[in-house]
């Protein structure tokens, strides 16, 4: 087993795995007939209470909801970062993202050339040496070089963009006169015309049809870019043409992000209309969230925070997951859930042996299958105004800014009764453990260059 700071390599997971297995009943990486298909659709900064299931009313989301009735909703489902590239690390390895460099990265930059290593064990590499099928449609943002792309790193298909927040319409990063293309089918750039949004919804109609064709099992990873600005709907073709910052804190409005978030439901809507045409809907783990929290114009009350912050706006997302059959409908849970809990939740619901402690994250499959909750330590750190937090039951510590609080966040969501100096015990108890955890993942270099997201005086709230 490799040191616990280090990261999981692929091919000594494997072997470790098929040990293991020949001492269970269960094969290793079994090709087990009637194996669940698995639909992961990631949207991109969208807040808790963004969709009408989570309490937004002011915003049209139908087939998210449905999906909730159909299944399981998540009150306490978390993201592994409060930005987008820290989270999808931690995602697709099933360990916190700070065992790795890159997840120094908060998020990767364009230019940046870190990477996930070349034999690092991923969700879509393990499920691909298990006979599954496997592509991703949408963003990848796990590295931006031609050789550190989806296709390396265990997808045999990928359609979507490799960076961050590209325009809408022109499919390009754009800063000043400098744009920089960024759509790609495999490793090859591309051009096509559209709305990004629907372009996505598309395609992984398309793959679903394509995967379909024969009988083995597949993992579809949809990763949505709405609602991550640029702030634009599909009716902005004219005003895209002459953008000159991706990250434009003059536009945006409530109306161009509720049409943002109503048409990124209507594309999902046609793919689970899809799934359901090629008969793959009843044996489909389909798996709903985001990525971070939400920006500037979500919602996520009662929380605080957003975006970059570990306050619990800024991590918290809503989650849904629905296996008809398996998962009660109208169920709802308050199990604390992460991103990097759906590698070994996947397996499990495979067939597919694996050591648990392999991984960071846990699988959730006997709590969605009906289980009870159980309780846990999760933990996150974030560079920008030195934040550091620590989840248990219901008591939360954070720490930002030099303050450090803790927060009781079932009696108080918004985290404003800080009970450190009355719980001064548990305090401290939590304090250390984030320490001793810490000691445990990659220090900071000193002469870290990363980017770390953080917001100033151009937010106002923040202030």
């Amino acid at each position: 087993m490799m040191k616990k700071h280090s990261y999981l390599d692929r091919r000594a997971f494997m072997a470790a795995t098929a040990a293991a297995a020949s001492m269970s009943a269960a094969p290793a990486f079994a090709k087990r007939q009637g194996a669940p298909n698995f639909l992961f659709i990631m949207a991109d900064d969208l807040g808790w209470a963004d969709i009408g299931c989570y309490g937004r009313d002011d915003i049209a989301t139908p087939n998210i909801d449905r999906l909730a009735r159909q299944g399981m909703r998540f009150t306490d489902g978390y993201a592994n970062s409060s930005v987008c590239s820290p989270t999808r690390v931690g995602l697709i390895t099933g360990r916190y993202q700070y065992r790795l460099p890159i997840g120094f990265e908060e998020p990767l930059g364009l230019r940046s050339d870190a990477r996930l290593p070349e034999n690092a064990a991923t969700m879509p590499g393990l499920l691909a040496d298990a006979g599954y099928q496997t592509s991703l449609v949408g963003k990848w943002h796990l590295g931006t070089v031609t050789d550190a792309g989806p296709l390396q790193h265990g997808y045999q298909s990928f359609w979507g963009i490799r960076s961050g927040g590209v325009d809408y319409f022109r499919h390009s990063f754009i800063w000043g006169e400098d744009e920089t293309p960024d759509l790609w089918d495999g490793d090859t750039p591309i051009e096509e015309t559209g709305y990004l949004t629907d372009l996505l919804g598309a395609r992984a109609s398309e793959e679903i049809q394509r995967m379909s064709a024969n009988d083995a099992p597949f993992l579809l990873s949809l990763h949505f870019t709405a609602p991550h600005w640029p702030w634009e709907t599909a009716e902005d073709i004219e005003s895209a043409k002459k953008a000159r910052d991706s990250l434009d804190f003059t536009g945006g409005s409530m109306a161009i992000y509720r049409d943002m978030v109503e048409r990124l439901d209507e594309a999902i809507g046609g793919v689970l209309k899809t799934l359901e045409e090629t008969g793959r809907d009843d044996n489909t783990i389909v798996v709903f969230t985001s990525d971070n929290g939400g920006e500037r114009f979500s919602k996520m009350w009662p929380l605080n925070g957003m975006k970059g912050e570990l306050l619990e706006g800024g991590i918290r997302t809503p989650l849904i997951v629905r296996w008809p059959g398996r998962i009660k409908k109208h169920s709802e849970s308050a199990q604390t859930a992460i991103s990097m809990d759906w590698l070994p939740t996947m397996l499990d619901a495979a067939g597919i042996a694996y050591d648990p402690s392999a991984f960071d994250g846990v699988s959730l499959l006997p709590v969605l299958t009906g289980g009870e909750s159980f309780e846990r330590k999760l933990f996150w750190r974030h560079q920008a105004h030195e934040q550091k937090a620590m989840r248990q039951g219901p008591w939360k510590y954070l720490s930002i800014g030099g303050h450090d609080y803790l927060f009781n966040i079932e009696d108080d969501p918004m985290e404003r009764a800080n009970k450190k100096t009355v719980e001064t015990e548990l305090f401290a108890r939590m304090q250390n453990e984030w320490a001793a955890w810490n000691d445990t993942m990659l220090a900071y270099p000193e002469d870290n260059a990363s980017w770390t997201n953080k917001f100033g005086g151009h937010i106002p709230d923040r202030y």
